[in-house]
């Protein structure tokens, strides 16, 4: 099953290039871990529409939520929430046509290496999320794909035990995150409602 997001890490870049509160997209953890969440703040990024389940191509990016206290750092923390928030709607959507549940979530590409980002999906996921020791994942498997094709590798087994566990972000319990997604869902909603108007 695949799932299209269309803005997930362009978000950070955003924040990056045309923003300009961070210089370099690793500046983005460190930005949002200045404050303890949000602040109730939510950022839709649909610069280019919105993209599974929702398939919307008018939709605009918008920012929900601002108040006089709304800093740089929120905005910065909303943004990578808004990644893992469109994550969990894509697998609870994959969730809902295969009848299966997620177990665990393995990830891959630069967004990884973002602590911040990964503890927050386990936590709104209720689920581990494993960050392997190797991130770009796609690159790998083009080489494993090689290697196999020349006999460096003997079959798919071999290749298997190549992969290993860089960390495992296990979701805090003690969260109520049910009303950080109800949020997500009320600032999706009203991009979609601005889409009619």
């Amino acid at each position: 099953m695949e799932g299209s997001i269309f803005i997930a890490g362009a978000v950070v870049q955003w924040l990056r290039d045309e923003l300009k509160i961070i210089s370099t997209s690793a500046e983005v953890e460190a930005l949002a871990a200045k404050v303890p969440d949000s602040g109730g703040v939510y950022l839709v990024p649909a610069f280019a529409g919105l993209g599974a389940p929702h398939w919307n191509q008018y939709a605009r990016g918008t920012i929900f939520g601002i108040t006089r206290g709304t800093s740089d750092a929120h905005i910065a923390r909303a943004a990578l929430e808004s990644i893992a928030y469109q994550t969990l709607e894509v697998l609870k959507a994959m969730e809902a046509d295969s009848g299966a549940q997620i177990q665990e979530l393995r990830v891959d590409g630069g967004a990884t290496a973002n602590n911040l980002l990964m503890q927050f999906q386990a936590d709104i996921l209720k689920t581990s999320v494993v960050r392997p020791e190797v991130t770009e994942v796609t690159a790998i498997g083009a080489a494993y794909l090689a290697g196999l094709a020349i006999g460096y590798w003997n079959n798919i087994d071999e290749i298997q035990q190549q992969w290993q566990i860089n960390r495992n972000f296990k979701p805090d319990a003690s969260l109520n995150t049910d009303e950080m997604i109800k949020g997500w869902h009320k600032a999706v909603a009203a991009v979609k409602v601005w889409t009619e108007l």
